[in-house]
């Protein structure tokens, strides 16, 4: 007969003190050795003929050891059972006798699951963006696109701002050249501070045919460690100076944006549903934030700790990831993350109270449409859906976030929403940045990276 008692230890943290009778655990050894001696092989005896108490000299601290784990666990697991307990994680053991001679006897220490109440969602206030697609924002993407693909024409001028330069060139170090320090056809947009600052300056005024040398220090930044920082001599010889200028709206700009027919009606049709659906996901997106955000102001919720801490480490990990660092004594400071910790296991308890107060069941229509959504940007979708499918982890975690999508739907459906009027470029934030891809297919036709890094960082940074 095991022995349990429980203590509150403040807020959700509860201790459970569990005894497991010496008798019962000795009995579990003992069957356990038998089991082993029917089939242990040692030398000296024929497989299964070795005596129990030898059999007990050589495995009974092993044995011993996995029956006290076991016997831990499945008691534990009873007794928050017998009690109705919701631990919200695993427990933190703490051993107080695991001698042969004595009973079994443990605590365990661990949050539980907090008593949750959701308040009638009538009370929560969304404000929903309202906006159309008109003929001048179909105008202005279409200028936009005009803009990211300019066209560059050779001129015999001196080069001045947004011009393309085009030039080949030896870099030097205290007068001696250096791994990657020769480059061919490196182009430089003059005015757009993608380059070196005194590579930019010192391109200013100079002509096809031209041969200059300039002074620069290369950035601290720079991906080869060998020459960051340093100071070095470029010898510039200019190939090409390009005068910018946008391209016609004709049929080979239509072909560049996949329109092979229909020509500008065409083009400003599929133009107006792009930008439709982009509209309309970023309204999706404000609702649900919206919805989301007051679903936790108007409802307090006690956080297992245990909880949180499990979100801040899966948060540090996803930066890291997205930084590049494997390293996991490089993960970053975890403070950052307490509050998107917290707002997430928060957000976590009360949609799964609203699931299971309202009897919300996953829309399994709904998880394939998000799976195809997933899929269709991958060369063989239809592999890449199986894969997902085969995946437990994946299909989980989609079933989850369309779990919540049904619950933000079920708030909306109750909520108090007014609509606001708001344009195309307010919701997107359409024109705000888009010089900053102006001149991005420059590098579409680069040659090879050379040793000093990738060409992109080398016409960024001169090398």
């Amino acid at each position: 007969m095991k022995e349990v008692s429980l203590a509150d230890t403040g807020g959700l943290s509860r201790r459970l003190e569990v005894a497991v009778p010496a008798t019962e655990v000795d009995q579990e050894v003992q069957q356990r050795l038998k089991r082993l001696s029917r089939t242990a092989r040692l030398k000296g005896f024929r497989p299964g003929k070795a005596p129990l108490a030898v059999i007990s000299k050589q495995f009974g601290e092993q044995v011993r050891a996995e029956v006290v784990n076991e016997l831990m666990r499945t008691s534990f697991a009873q007794a928050v059972n017998e009690r109705n307990l919701r631990p919200a994680a695993g427990p933190r053991i703490e051993p107080i006798a695991l001698g042969p001679a004595s009973d079994l006897k443990y605590a365990a220490h661990f949050e539980v699951l907090p008593e949750i109440k959701v308040n009638p969602p009538e009370e929560l206030a969304v404000e929903r963006p309202s906006a159309t697609v008109t003929d001048a924002d179909v105008d202005a993407m279409i200028e936009n696109m005009r803009q990211q693909r300019p066209v560059f024409t050779p001129v015999q001028r001196p080069a001045r701002d947004t011009d393309r330069v085009r030039l080949d060139y030896r870099a030097l170090i205290g007068g001696k050249p250096f791994e990657g320090a020769e480059l061919s056809d490196v182009r430089v947009v003059l005015g757009t501070r993608q380059a070196m600052p005194e590579l930019e300056e010192g391109l200013k005024g100079v002509t096809a045919g031209e041969q200059r040398t300039i002074d620069v220090v290369f950035p601290q930044s720079h991906p080869n460690r060998q020459i960051a920082g340093q100071s070095a001599e470029l010898h510039l010889s200019i190939k090409a100076v390009e005068e910018q200028s946008l391209p016609q709206v004709d049929e080979e700009f239509f072909r560049a944006y996949g329109v092979e027919q229909g020509g500008l009606e065409e083009m400003r049709a599929e133009v107006r549903a792009s930008m439709e659906r982009e509209l309309a996901e970023v309204i999706r997106g404000r609702v649900r934030v919206q919805v989301l955000d007051a679903l936790c102001r108007h409802n307090t919720v006690d956080l297992p700790q245990a909880l949180v801490e499990q979100q801040v480490q899966q948060l540090q990990i996803d930066t890291a990831r997205r930084m590049g660092v494997r390293d996991v004594n490089r993960l970053p400071a975890r403070e950052a993350f307490l509050e998107p910790a917290r707002r997430r296991v928060a957000l976590g308890l009360l949609v799964g109270h609203i699931v299971q107060a309202q009897g919300i069941t996953v829309d399994r229509e709904r998880v394939q449409a998000r799976v195809a959504e997933l899929v269709e940007s991958y060369p063989n979708p239809e592999e890449a859906r199986r894969a997902y499918q085969q995946n437990q982890d994946a299909m989980r975690q989609i079933e989850s976030a369309v779990l919540e999508d049904q619950v933000v739907g079920w708030l909306l459906e109750r909520a108090r929403i007014t609509e606001r009027p708001m344009t195309f470029a307010e919701l997107t934030g359409f024109g705000r940045h888009e010089h900053e891809h102006e001149h991005e297919h420059d590098h579409q036709h680069d040659p090879e990276p050379a040793a000093g890094g990738t060409h992109e960082q080398q016409e960024a940074d001169g090398t």
